[in-house]
């Protein structure tokens, strides 16, 4: 058996797994990547030590219009 991953938007996943679900040969294994506490508070510190040099004016962060232009 070979295994294939694919990434489906949030808007046509029930659809998709509706789809899938109708084909016997295929076996599905659902998973999503899910932050540890200690992931999520390390990045939270990061975030926030990030924010507090940009207060201080030792880096620049980026505009929402640079974010939006990386999409």
């Amino acid at each position: 058996m070979k295994d294939i991953t694919l990434s489906v938007p949030d808007k046509d996943y029930s659809f998709f797994m509706k789809l899938i679900k109708q084909l016997d040969f295929v076996q599905i294994r659902e998973s999503q990547k899910k932050a540890t506490k200690e992931q999520f508070l390390t990045e939270l510190k990061e975030a926030v030590d990030e924010v507090n040099l940009a207060k201080q004016g030792k880096i620049k962060l980026k505009t929402a219009e640079q974010l939006l232009s990386e999409l």
